[in-house]
């Protein structure tokens, strides 16, 4: 049975590549010539072919693009032109499952068809999942933590919590990356004292997307602003999340896991799938950003607010967070506890409520530290640099620990 080729080449190479199937005896049949990377991906999902023959500089052909013929069962020979290297590492780190040379006669058209039953014949049922950083970096490979720091609507505290945990490791000589995450209201940059603010993620993002981002473009998008401490900033309007989709933040993670050995996300509260609601799933997913993260999270510290509504939030948020099955540790983390909202007893209070209603046994709590907090606020600096005796910086301490213990954390 003739194996069908999705022909998406610029120039007279794509009449070369047709000519070539045309004589392979039976081989290889060209099914549909793609005029655009949307008619690619259209021929692709609807089962129209196995291979997929494009040029390097198809406009619009990132990883986004690379993950959907990969989902379609397509495998990606890319045509590039030897004499641009970038354009052949780029079109790699973007997830070709092989590059070669752009023919320029009907015996390389030949090498071109002969390449992809190479790869027919190695490719395993299952493609892996793309991840991009190897293929872009050429420095020694490291794997570093990522710790996603996500809680329920009502502001509990997620941020405040993310920007000392990273200030607190830094300290411990442990280079950390911050980077803000939540879509719907990031502030790490404000909090931090950033006033220059640059969208950061969104920008990685974009270089991820078209196979660009390494170590050096990652560590310039995410300036030091302490000893061992770098900020990666968010996006500075609610409205420009569909900058950040999964697939490009997905390499985002594998990069930073290499350039630090600490992650830390600032997460948005949403985890509702947006492809539950529409027929599009190529479509981006408003809280994709927020989803991303926790997928590649090696640990989850879960922020809920100490008093009767902030649980009662924390514990339907642990019951969505169970539903995303991700097998990861969680660090539970109850914020402003104080007497006058939870009882002469706060943390005996919390410890049962959680205990009965969410069957978790291990929780930490950060005391209300008002004073400590709006200070660290004002001067735009974390706890350690202004109050650093405070007992909100004390009880953050803990925290870090227990991230930073060497058997797992839950």
């Amino acid at each position: 049975m003739a194996v069908g080729v999705l022909c998406a080449v610029r120039g007279a190479a794509e009449s070369l590549v047709v000519r070539a199937a045309e004589a392979s005896a039976g081989r290889f049949t060209v099914t549909r010539r793609c005029a655009d990377l949307t008619e690619l991906l259209a021929a692709a999902e609807a089962g129209l072919g196995r291979v997929a023959i494009v040029s390097a500089e198809l406009d619009r052909l990132d990883v986004e693009a690379m993950l959907t013929l990969h989902r379609a069962g397509v495998q990606v020979v890319a045509l590039a032109d030897a004499a641009r290297p970038w354009l052949v590492d780029r079109i790699q780190a973007c997830g070709a499952d092989l590059v070669v040379p752009t023919p320029d006669g009907l015996a390389g058209a030949r090498t071109v068809l002969e390449s992809a039953t190479a790869l027919l014949d190695a490719a395993v049922p299952d493609h892996p999942d793309l991840t991009g950083a190897d293929a872009v970096l050429d420095e020694p490979l490291r794997r570093g933590r990522l710790v996603a720091v996500w809680g329920p609507t009502g502001a509990p505290g997620r941020t405040t919590v993310a920007v000392n945990l990273a200030a607190e490791l830094a300290a411990r000589g442990e280079t950390s990356l911050l980077v803000d995450a939540d879509t719907y209201g990031g502030t790490v940059a404000q909090v931090v004292g950033l006033l220059d603010e640059a969208p950061g993620l969104a920008a990685a993002a974009r270089a991820a997307g078209q196979g660009s981002l390494d170590l050096r473009s990652l560590a310039r998008l995410a300036p030091a602003i302490a000893e061992r401490l770098r900020v990666l900033t968010g996006i500075s309007r609610a409205d420009r999340w569909p900058e950040l989709p999964a697939s490009a933040l997905d390499v985002v993670w594998g990069v930073a896991r290499q350039l630090v050995p600490w992650t830390l996300v600032d997460t948005g509260f949403c985890l509702e799938q947006d492809e539950q609601l529409s027929y599009d799933t190529r479509a981006p997913q408003r809280n994709a950003a927020t989803l991303s993260a926790l997928g590649a999270a090696d640990v989850v510290v879960v922020v809920g607010a100490g008093d009767p509504v902030g649980l009662t939030r924390l514990v339907r948020a642990l019951s969505e967070l169970a539903d995303l099955h991700l097998d990861v540790p969680q660090v539970v983390v109850v914020n402003r506890l104080r007497a006058s909202a939870s009882g002469a007893r706060p943390e005996a209070a919390v410890h049962d409520a959680l205990a009965r209603y969410a069957g978790v046994h291990r929780v930490l709590t950060l005391p209300e530290d008002r004073a400590a907090a709006d200070g660290a606020l004002l001067a735009g600096r974390v706890l350690r640099e202004c109050v650093s005796g405070s007992a909100l910086r004390k009880a953050l301490l803990a925290v870090v620990e227990r991230l930073a213990a060497p058997v797992a954390v839950g």
